[in-house]
């Protein structure tokens, strides 16, 4: 079966569905895991265990979040790599990124394990929900090598132009982790009933088999970035490269933290409006985790595939793949605001049941706020553009702006003019104001002419080595105007 998708040559729009489909699978499959997971536990242990795994998800998101910076950073080093035909120099991208980052997420693993009481206690977990919680954050800090491994190679993977791969063993996580949860907290023959940690074992067992699958299948097939032989030594990371990977990781990875902090400022505000309120926007989180999904895939595929033809030199392409982006995101993102505008009373019904006043006020949420993810989306492609060419700074200092003088500002400075909907309204105006920023910087930015990032690929010591070499005042290949 073909995995890799040229991304190069040819018709641009069946290239970018054909890597953004799978992406977006991906997310799918993902979000639906985290979901079912959910169901078991809510189902077969009840409301107190639900909340004990809200800690260790929590904890799980934010290393997530922090390894898709240098993840999404790899991507683009790897695609640009690819795109000038120069694997070695992809190989070591991998190799830095994986043998600096898997040693981390062992430690952080460990050191959780230690300290879970201790970090439960700084979250501020009820006292009645602290047993589950630790059983619960232990198994998740030991999945943590396992999760954040097969992360970091299924970005790689998708930088270059693999995005079937990732999608078919996460797909096989997902079955696991679904078949196994039942199992391992209830119980079955000779395995034993482990409660709310069988739930978290399933996990962990389910991304291990995963991860050791991929990882077959990855040597198996002789997929590009697999590392053999002399290669294996590329996992002692270069000092210049894990360099690079920083710098234009770490902006991505606050970007994450940026966003979510936010989220959580604006959830206090909700909180006081009372318990069907909190319920009606907690469902409406739900669904919007299910909206941005378009958007974030096309994102991610349009950046992978601007990195490549940047690399190669080809900057008549990614004017023509932005575009696309764009399109295909008011095609599908628009197409999903608009079918839940008619069908936004049984979709919340599925979160909060069909009766009471929580599902009116989560209907009255959605149709004030989600038109804003079409804008949303429309950044997704800019931004993915962007970070093709290496500018990460000014995309988290745009979303900075937009989450906090925006948003807040709009929550707090409208609230006595509009009263609640002043909240509601806060997240298209952060969104309309995050494209209006990306859009003056995508056309008059000057990222285009970024320096290059570029690697020499040399032999030291009978082995292959890679050296970022200090880059060009700008990048050689892009065009003169912005």
């Amino acid at each position: 079966m073909k995995t890799r998708t040229n991304l190069i040559e040819g018709p641009i729009v069946p290239a970018l569905l054909m890597f953004a489909l799978p992406t977006l699978g991906s997310s799918v499959l993902q979000s639906a895991n985290g979901s079912i997971d959910a169901i078991w536990i809510g189902r077969l242990l009840g409301e107190n265990a639900l909340a004990a795994t809200t800690n260790g998800n929590l904890v799980l998101f934010l290393l997530t979040a922090f390894v898709f910076g240098f993840g999404m950073a790899s991507t683009i080093l790897i695609g640009q790599s690819i795109g000038r035909g120069d694997i070695a120099a992809a190989r070591e991208v991998v190799g830095t990124a994986l043998g600096t980052f898997v040693p981390m997420a062992v430690l952080v693993s460990v050191g959780g394990w230690i300290w879970a009481p201790q970090l439960l206690g700084v979250l501020g977990t009820p006292a009645e929900t602290v047993p589950l919680a630790l059983d619960f954050l232990r198994v998740i800090f030991a999945a943590m090598p396992a999760v954040l491994m097969m992360t970091m190679i299924m970005m790689a993977l998708r930088g270059s132009g693999d995005s079937m791969t990732p999608l078919i063993f996460m797909a096989l996580a997902v079955v696991l982790d679904t078949v196994l949860n039942p199992l391992f907290i209830l119980g079955l023959g000779p395995v034993s009933a482990m409660g709310i940690g069988g739930s978290a074992f399933a996990t962990a067992l389910a991304n291990y088999i995963s991860l050791a699958a991929m990882l077959g299948y990855i040597y198996a097939k002789d997929l590009p970035l697999r590392l053999r032989g002399r290669e294996l030594g590329l996992l002692v990371p270069v000092p210049s490269v894990l360099r690079l990977l920083l710098e234009k990781g770490l902006p991505i990875g606050i970007q994450m933290v940026v966003v979510s902090s936010s989220m959580l400022t604006m959830l206090t505000l909700v909180n006081r409006e009372g318990v069907d309120t909190t319920a009606a926007f907690g469902a409406t989180q739900q669904m919007w985790t299910y909206v941005q999904m378009p958007a974030m895939a096309l994102g991610a595929a349009v950046s992978a595939m601007a990195a490549q033809n940047i690399g190669a030199g080809r900057w008549d392409r990614v004017g023509r793949i932005t575009r696309w982006g764009i399109v295909f995101n008011l095609i599908l993102t628009g197409g999903l605001v608009v079918a839940l505008f008619f069908a936004d009373r049984p979709v919340m019904g599925l979160f909060l049941g069909d009766s009471g006043a929580a599902v009116g006020i989560a209907q009255h949420i959605g149709r004030v706020s989600t038109w804003g993810f079409v804008c949303f989306g429309i950044t997704m492609v800019l931004f993915g553009t962007i970070r093709a060419n290496g500018q990460v700074v000014w995309p988290l200092i745009i979303l900075f702006i937009s989450m906090y003088p925006v948003r807040m500002g709009f929550a707090f400075g409208l609230r006595g003019w509009l009263g609640v909907d002043a909240l509601w309204l806060s997240f298209p105006a952060a969104m309309v104001s995050t494209l209006i920023m990306a859009t003056a910087l995508y056309l008059h930015g000057g990222w285009r002419r970024a320096p290059a990032l570029r690697f020499d690929v040399k032999e030291v010591s009978g082995g292959i080595k890679v050296v970022a070499e200090g880059a060009p005042a700008r990048n050689p290949n892009a065009p003169d105007g912005t």
